[in-house]
């Protein structure tokens, strides 16, 4: 079986209610500052930018062609929108990675009834971050193959926003679910091994990720409710 989409969107808003359990708050916390900061500080020059290039592709354009920038305008937001919060995520999650890891941790402990043999705590968490950077850099090269076939594709009518959408998806599921396999010290082939085996449960959950990191305000909040929610899809889908 493949999985299920809807059920795959579930796991986020599971997640999300998850982060009020006491037992979870206080892991919630420092990634929750953290993702204020940076997509605070960098949102505003995205939209700066995002508008000088509007204008500039848009000024290009014949007047007896007006009726295209219609079309231009929702699909250049919603590309621009899903790569930013791509790389703002991803900028995100390498700099709270031993926060998140322990996130998982403790969620995969409160949906199990199991002990996490891994990190036990904050410094074995911080003395983890070296692996968590190579493996952040294992995700890019795999990432970037992929982004510039999508963005040959992007000169496709219509084709580009859906490509990126996809791979965003993809991308996202295979971002968080990494959080609960590598603190069963499973390797990045396994973690895209299992989440192809449930590929339409993983693009379901990666989907809805991808589409709320492009979304202002609720992309503070939307990184510890993927983690929790990456571990509910791990434990209950993915951990078979």
């Amino acid at each position: 079986m493949q999985g299920n989409i809807a059920r795959g969107a579930g796991y986020l808003t599971r997640g999300a209610k998850l982060l009020k359990h006491p037992s979870l708050r206080a892991f919630v916390i420092v990634p929750l500052v953290i993702n204020i900061l940076i997509f605070g500080s960098l949102l505003t020059v995205g939209f700066s930018y995002i508008s000088d290039m509007m204008d500039s592709m848009l000024a290009s354009i014949p007047s007896w062609l007006n009726f295209i920038k219609w079309i231009l305008w929702p699909l250049i937001v919603i590309t621009v929108s899903l790569i930013s919060g791509y790389l703002f995520t991803t900028v995100a999650l390498i700099i709270a990675s031993p926060f998140n890891a322990l996130l998982a941790e403790k969620a995969e402990e409160l949906i199990t009834g199991k002990p996490v043999n891994s990190l036990e705590g904050l410094g074995a968490a911080l003395a983890s971050v070296p692996r968590s950077v190579v493996r952040e850099v294992l995700k890019l090269l795999y990432y970037i193959p992929m982004a510039l076939l999508v963005l040959v594709l992007s000169f496709i009518p219509g084709v580009g926003a859906v490509a990126w959408l996809l791979l965003g998806a993809w991308m996202m599921s295979i971002q968080f679910v990494d959080y609960p396999m590598d603190n069963h010290q499973l390797s990045f082939a396994e973690v895209k091994k299992a989440c192809r085996s449930r590929r339409l449960s993983s693009l379901g959950f990666g989907g809805l990720v991808a589409v709320c990191t492009g979304i202002p305000l609720v992309n503070f909040f939307v990184v510890p409710a993927a983690v929790v929610g990456a571990t509910l899809l791990w434990c209950e889908e993915l951990n078979q």
